[in-house]
């Protein structure tokens, strides 16, 4: 059934989400510390053995939040010799695309990732620091070494109570500065950048299309982490009912956490993007429901399109989804 306005609504729909007025120093101040941690700490490339013939296949670990290890798959087609080049001047330079995973998922076995660098693509599959154990997405490679005080299980809670201690603060920076990772490769032209990602790795895209102003697209599928506090009103589902679980005990601290989420609402993201963006919605989408999606979307400042799946749940378009992000990197990414 449907789970939330009908579309016409949902097109007129205004989220009530606060724009932190100091919004865009707190992330100015993350990013560049995150940085300047980085540029000590070079990513290492490791070839990964496959019996593939069409594409290469490496693993890659940089430095993200705090410094910290977080791991990725760069997937590119055949030709491209990622362990000659790096570090190396000259070659063809081809559009990349940089592509985020859903709640619970880890980056698991690149076979499981062919889709774009088939398409001739450079393609990197960003692992979640702390995640990797659920929901049948592949196993995670990346640790989350920071501490927390009380939380519901899952991560949507960690560190809650403070904006700088906040999980999200962590995988967010790790999102920005995997893009860096990618556009300083020497096979890759830093003009032809694309993010992808569905649920969470839909809200990654976008945060990332929020804080950088050098992509050339973001696809943003049935997206999380939108309008985050109506959410946990309007579903019982997780990752949102997690929120929703802490607050029943943590009766006390429900602005401090309303406040703690504006810095990693997708609304405010998408207040500041300018890439052009690809979103997805589905109307029987009871994880991230519809209107949360369309509180993002409807304040998207770039170039938009918005496709709806009326009979859908939280898989969306499935598919076809992915069918319609070749289409857009291919007319996009290609020139």
């Amino acid at each position: 059934m449907f789970t939330d306005l009908p579309e016409a609504a949902l097109r007129t729909f205004r989220s009530a989400v606060v724009d932190p007025v100091d919004f865009d120093e707190f992330w100015e101040a993350t990013l560049g510390s995150a940085r300047s941690l980085a540029a000590s700490r070079p990513p290492v490339f490791t070839p990964f053995a496959t019996a593939l013939t069409s594409v290469t296949v490496t693993d890659v670990a940089f430095a993200g939040f705090g410094g910290d290890e977080v791991r990725g798959w760069l997937i590119a087609p055949a030709g491209v010799d990622v362990a000659a080049t790096v570090g190396a001047d000259g070659g063809a330079q081809l559009p990349a695309v940089i592509e985020y995973l859903g709640y619970g998922g880890g980056r698991g076995n690149p076979l499981s990732h062919l889709l774009y660098a088939s398409a001739g693509f450079v393609h990197f599959v960003m692992d979640s620091r702390g995640q990797g154990s659920g929901r049948g997405q592949g196993a995670g490679s990346t640790a989350d070494p920071h501490g927390s005080g009380p939380a519901f299980s899952g991560v949507m809670t960690r560190g809650i109570a403070d904006r700088d201690s906040y999980y999200y603060r962590r995988l967010i920076t790790d999102a920005v500065l995997a893009v860096d990772v990618v556009a300083a490769l020497p096979f890759v032209d830093g003009s032809r950048l694309g993010v992808v990602g569905g649920s969470q790795g839909g809200a990654l895209a976008l945060a990332v299309a929020g804080l950088r102003d050098d992509l050339a697209a973001a696809v943003v599928f049935v997206p999380f982490l939108s309008d985050i506090m109506r959410a946990t009103t309007i579903t019982n589902e997780n990752p949102y009912a997690e929120i929703a679980h802490y607050l029943s005990t943590q009766r006390s601290r429900v602005e401090e956490v309303a406040s703690t989420l504006a810095y990693f609402d997708g609304v405010n993201f998408a207040r500041r993007a300018s890439a052009p963006g690809w979103y997805s919605a589905a109307l029987m989408d009871p994880v991230c429901p519809p209107s949360t999606v369309f509180a993002s979307y409807n304040e998207y400042a770039g170039p938009k399109q918005m496709t709806v799946w009326p009979y859908n749940g939280h898989e969306g378009g499935a598919m076809e989804d992915r069918a319609a992000s070749l289409r857009v990197f291919a007319e996009v990414l290609r020139g």
